[in-house]
This record gives structure tokens, C-alpha cells and sequence, in this order.
């Protein structure tokens, strides 16, 4: 798939929406991290916020206190969550998993 022409213009909005996204994203993190949000309210910000929605699962569960990379291993195997999965594909099921999990 080819990569579309963007104007200079547009390929500087694009960079923009990028950084605001990945800022968004590192905010959010860093507020599970310090325990200023827990994750069920992270789950509802996902619904209204497309920054956060398209997190990947393994990153969000890393940034909770106490888990690294091999506990966030264990958590997506245990609740059959894809390494790819991002927040906005949470099924139901795991979402209610996860929150009674951590709060």
C-alpha cells in the first residue's frame, strides 16, 4: 500500500496530531503509574478519547504499579488478550476481568 502525497502542510498537521497523541498517551500511563487514575477509569476515557483508545493492552497493564513486562505477559495470556490488542478491542469480558482485577 502506497503512502499517500501529503503537502508539506499536511505532513506538519500530521507530525502535530502524532506528538498531541503520544503525550496524551504518555500522560495517561504516568497517571496510572503515580495512582492519580486506575484503570477502570482509564477503560472510560478510551471510550471518548482516540489517543488513548488506540493504546496497546501490554502497555497500559505496564504502566500499573507493580507490573512489568513478565506479570503483563502473564495478565494477556491469562485473560486471552492478543499482544496486539489495543484498548478500544477489549471484549467485555476482559474489561470486567481486568477492572475487578485492578480497580
Amino acid at each position: 500500500m502506497a503512502l499517500p502525497d501529503l503537502t508539506p502542510e499536511q505532513r506538519a498537521q500530521a507530525l502535530e496530531k502524532a506528538t498531541q497523541a503520544r503525550r496524551r498517551r504518555a500522560e495517561v500511563k504516568n497517571a496510572l503509574k503515580v495512582r492519580s487514575m486506575n484503570l477502570s477509569e482509564v477503560l472510560e476515557l478510551a471510550d471518548s478519547d482516540e489517543a488513548v483508545a488506540k493504546m496497546k493492552v501490554v502497555s497500559l497493564l505496564e504502566s500499573l504499579p507493580r507490573v512489568g513486562t513478565n506479570t503483563a505477559a502473564v495478565l494477556m495470556d491469562e485473560y486471552k488478550i492478543a499482544q496486539s490488542r489495543r484498548v478500544r478491542g477489549l471484549g467485555p469480558v476482559q474489561r470486567k476481568a481486568l477492572v475487578e482485577r485492578f480497580g
